[in-house]
């Protein structure tokens, strides 16, 4: 299962926990998943369109989503959710 490690912001839905680890074969499986051990989390990270959220960088094992919610995911995979830095 792939190892979801949860950003700061958010960790509050996930009881604390810095890593979840899920099951999943593409990201949307993953997310989907993560909602459902962490109500609440896919409204975090999915918007109304169904797309990740424009403040919101995927990386999975060290390289940036570029599929979306299409992306696969492997048994091993490891996923950053990036919020997007504020200030200026």
């Amino acid at each position: 299962m792939a190892v979801v490690w949860v950003p700061p912001q958010l960790q509050g839905l996930a009881g604390g926990a810095e890593k979840i680890t899920v099951p999943g074969l593409t990201l949307r499986q993953v997310i989907n998943q993560l909602d459902q051990i962490c109500p609440g989390m896919k409204e975090k990270l999915i918007d109304e369109a169904g797309q990740i959220q424009p403040g919101i960088a995927v990386a999975i094992d060290g390289e940036t989503a570029h599929l979306g919610l299409l992306q696969p995911i492997q048994e091993d995979s490891e996923i950053h959710f990036i919020p997007a830095m504020g200030g200026g």
